[in-house]
């Protein structure tokens, strides 16, 4: 049951499924998760907000109960009462692998077709010139926030599988999401990782100004319909300026995210410093999920993919938030030099089919600079193994017949080593 109680009534191990309010005003960076420490009951009880979810199913009940219950509906695809109380005990989650990942997905599922509806609304307030009404869509980076705590994989994959009519939305949320997971990876503060979030979400607004036929035309765009798409960010940008309390980094990536590193991206042909960090990270997140997306007009291309072609662009992004992003989600050129946390230095390989993890092929240590027997290490999400902590280039470490180390290479691991 979910109950609707006053802030100074929450108590330890309550599960928070809601704050009354603006997100803005709420003292935590995400709502639906457990009290699990006496700051965290005492932050709420001052926080001000008007009032609390609780869901007594998933966390500690109200002692006594004297607030009235609210009884919220269940939507399809949302995981019933029954099926969340099978995962009340932390012990049975991490027993029961398949079930949690059965879970996970579906509650992807549900956010997805929320948030889709949300935007679907949002979106169509902005074709009649409307402001945007941010309560509402910062909702949904709520939810995206809660998801990439708890799995990340979960959703970015599942956003991959986006249907071609629901595009506009989908990418919407997809960038969202990866904004999300790689401020996370940076260690972002709880206020800026949400303000990531929804910039991402409302990045490309200003195509709601643009017409179909020209987003989707899979021939040549004409002068004018090319004009038309150049001129998407600055509308976007003039249509958040209208929303109240619109964070200034939304306000950046909207109008910036085009702009590439070697000065000749749009509207304004930035360059180099003058493109703020998160916008950079916009433009990657945006185009990514671009191309590992199908559409009317292309193919989807794999994340493996994407990131070997994005990486082979000069001049377009910054290298080195190209080369976060790709840690952020685990996936990374064939290939590509890397340095890890072991001070060796590895050639990433290709994946097998079954295997979603990077696979290297580690062969030079880093501090004795010197040649070592070849070992294939998988890098986990626990880093427990090993991990990715840079991209290294056999200039700086004196590799100066970097071809005859390769042919070395692969014929001590023929199978292995991509060329």
């Amino acid at each position: 049951m979910q109950r609707q109680i006053r802030p100074e009534d929450v108590q330890l191990g309550m599960y928070i499924r809601k704050f009354g309010g603006s997100w803005f005003d709420h003292p935590f960076w995400r709502a639906r998760f457990v009290l699990q420490t006496a700051e965290d009951v005492a932050t709420v009880r001052q926080s001000g907000v008007p009032f609390v979810q609780i869901d007594e199913q998933l966390g500690a009940p109200l002692t006594p109960p004297s607030a009235s219950p609210i009884l919220v509906p269940v939507s399809a695809g949302t995981p019933t009462p029954t099926s969340l109380k099978r995962f009340q005990s932390a012990s049975r989650w991490e027993d029961d692998e398949k079930s949690r990942e059965r879970f996970d997905r579906q509650r992807a599922k549900a956010l997805l077709a929320r948030s889709t509806q949300i935007l679907r609304g949002a979106f169509a307030d902005v074709r009649l010139g409307r402001a945007v009404r941010i309560d509402e869509v910062t909702s949904i980076v709520e939810d995206v926030v809660e998801s990439v705590d708890r799995t990340p994989r979960t959703l970015i994959e599942m956003l991959r599988l986006k249907k071609k009519d629901e595009y506009t939305y989908m990418h919407s949320v997809a960038v969202c999401t990866l904004m999300v997971n790689v401020a996370r990876h940076m260690g972002r503060s709880l206020s800026e990782t949400r303000d990531y979030g929804l910039a991402g979400l409302l990045h490309d607004l200003g195509k709601m100004g643009i017409p179909d036929d020209i987003l989707n035309k899979a021939g040549k765009l004409t002068e004018a319909e090319f004009l038309a798409i150049q001129n998407h960010p600055e509308h976007g940008y003039q249509v958040l300026l209208k929303s109240p309390n619109m964070p200034e980094m939304a306000l950046d990536v909207c109008r910036h995210h085009h702009e590439k590193m070697d000065g000749t991206g749009y509207p304004f042909g930035l360059a180099s410093t003058d493109i703020s960090e998160v916008a950079r990270l916009g433009s990657i997140c945006d185009v990514y999920d671009a191309l590992t997306s199908e559409r009317v007009y292309k193919g989807a291309y794999s994340p493996v993919e994407a990131v070997s072609e994005m990486w082979r662009w000069q001049g377009h992004f910054d290298a080195a938030l190209l080369f976060t992003f790709m840690q952020s989600i685990a996936v990374f050129p064939p290939g590509m030099l890397v340095r890890l946390r072991s001070n060796r230095l590895a050639l990433v390989l290709e994946n097998n089919r079954r295997s979603s993890r990077p696979r290297l092929l580690t062969f030079y240590a880093t501090v004795e600079r010197s040649f070592i027997k070849g070992e294939v290490v998988v890098i986990e999400d626990n880093l427990a193994n090993d991990s990715i902590v840079a991209a290294a280039t056999p200039e700086e470490w004196g590799f100066d017949d970097w071809d005859r180390v390769l042919r070395d290479l692969r014929g001590k691991h023929p199978k292995l080593v991509s060329g």
